[in-house]
């Protein structure tokens, strides 16, 4: 099996996504082309890049912007064939938002936030797009000595909703108010976990537990008091967040009077640490760490019980002879209290492959450079996009496993010790097998030549 092959055979079931044939066909073939590109992802350089430049490309738009179908659906065949990578009870799905960057004023999903690459002595603004992606965390290292790869399997559009101007009134001000409670970072958290929940269902996961995991921006109430059954929290915490025990039953309260932070119980020489192996950083290691069971956070999550996991400042080196560092130690909060601490740790440091999606996504993949306005096509051209680069991760797993095998491109030396094939490698391994391939791409009007991505380069 072929890497072309295999990715042709996870985007064969987008078939129920789309109305017609053609633009099942239509959508591939963008899929591919967003890959193969070379340079910036626009719409017409991806076009060059099929070899259709000459032809007419308005349906290459209208796909977006005028057919009817639902960008999510796109990611239901990877749920559906990666599931089988996750033997486990417990499935992982890291949940965090990202920025793609905008310059046109037209946008109107487009609003300036908080650039997260300002230095933290000076914030700054950036005109762009929000989304919520979450991605499925498959646990290569049970049977191979890589790290977790990330499946991304929602990527929603979180607009903000639009303030009134100054001289609104009332009723318009509180309009605005009330919009704002409703439609939030959190709440299409909230909305997300029960999608997820019920894709699981229907990929044949009812008897697994899943487990959203978040940064601290889903440590709060909203995400706390809507989740759904079969569905646990693993959030980053704050380290002076009030936490207190139940009151004594023969006590009219119900939350304890005396109060403590997860900051105070890491620094609590009463309660010992416990330390179990986790595998991040290419091997398993050692961890340390103390948890305190059914904590009550009367701010964030009310009556629900939670459970504490305080994680230990990690020691490295940045070389053999350098001197001692250690990494800030991290608050948990979960409503997970039978599970294995194990587990939700292992869940939690394999949290930072969605990061690595993040940069992928944008960097290598230029997710976001398409130069589009309309309502309709802004949200959706980006999930074409991010639906095709999780269809070729796990078309990777399917034809050559989790290692970086013979048929990768052979490494640089600074690489050599690379374990697992990168989004670059990947790509250029499906370049070769497009070109080698041409009867493959036939039924896609497809034409892939070194001379045509040059010049669309280029262009």
């Amino acid at each position: 099996m072929t890497l072309l092959s295999a990715f042709l055979a996870i985007v064969e079931d987008w078939s129920a996504v789309f109305p017609q044939k053609r633009t099942l066909i239509r959508a591939v073939r963008q899929a591919l082309g967003t890959l193969a590109c070379l340079g910036r992802r626009t719409l017409t350089r991806v076009i060059w890049a099929e070899g259709r430049q000459h032809l007419n490309w308005s349906g290459e738009y209208l796909l977006h912007s005028r057919c009817q179908w639902e960008p999510q659906q796109l990611f239901r065949p990877v749920l559906q064939r990666a599931l089988a990578y996750c033997p486990q009870r417990l499935v992982g799905v890291a949940v965090d938002d990202t920025r793609l960057r905008k310059t046109g004023r037209a946008i109107e999903q487009a609003f300036y936030q908080r650039d997260p690459l300002s230095p933290p002595f000076h914030v700054n603004l950036m005109l762009g797009l929000r989304f919520l992606q979450a991605s499925l965390l498959v646990p290569l290292h049970r049977n191979a000595p890589v790290g977790t790869r990330a499946l991304p399997i929602r990527f929603q559009e979180v607009s903000r909703v639009k303030r009134p101007s100054k001289r609104a009134n009332e009723e318009l001000q509180k309009q605005y108010r009330d919009a704002v409670k409703q439609h939030n970072l959190s709440r299409s958290f909230v909305e997300m976990g029960k999608q997820i929940r019920e894709e699981l269902d229907l990929a044949g996961g009812r008897d697994k537990v899943l487990v959203l995991t978040g940064d601290g921006s889903f440590c709060n109430r909203t995400c706390f008091a809507d989740i759904p059954e079969r569905t646990v929290l693993l959030a980053r915490a704050r380290k002076d967040a009030r936490l207190c025990f139940r009151a004594p039953a023969d006590s009219r309260r119900f939350y304890a009077a005396e109060k403590f932070t997860p900051e105070q119980v890491r620094q609590q020489d009463t309660r010992a640490w416990e330390t179990t192996k986790l595998f991040y950083g290419g091997k398993r290691r050692k961890i340390r760490y103390k948890q305190v069971q059914a904590v009550y956070w009367q701010r964030g999550a009310g009556q629900r019980p939670l459970r504490l996991i305080v994680i230990a400042p990690t020691p490295y080196r940045k070389s053999k002879t350098k001197k001692m560092y250690y990494r800030h130690p991290a608050y948990l909060l979960t409503s997970d209290l039978h599970s294995s601490p194990q587990q939700l740790l292992q869940i939690y440091f394999d949290r930072w492959q969605i990061e690595v999606n993040h940069r992928e996504e944008k960097d290598t993949l230029g997710v976001g450079q398409a130069q589009l306005w309309n309502v309709t096509s802004v949200p959706k051209q980006p999930v074409l996009a991010v639906a095709a680069y999780s269809a070729l991760l796990l078309a990777s797993l399917e034809a050559f496993g989790a290692g970086r095998g013979t048929a990768y491109a052979p490494l640089p030396k600074w690489r050599r010790n690379a374990r697992r094939p990168s989004c670059l490698d990947l790509i250029t391994l499906l370049r070769k097998e497009m070109a080698q391939q041409p009867e493959q791409l036939a039924p896609f009007g497809f034409k892939i030549t070194d001379e045509t991505l040059v010049k669309a380069a280029a262009a």
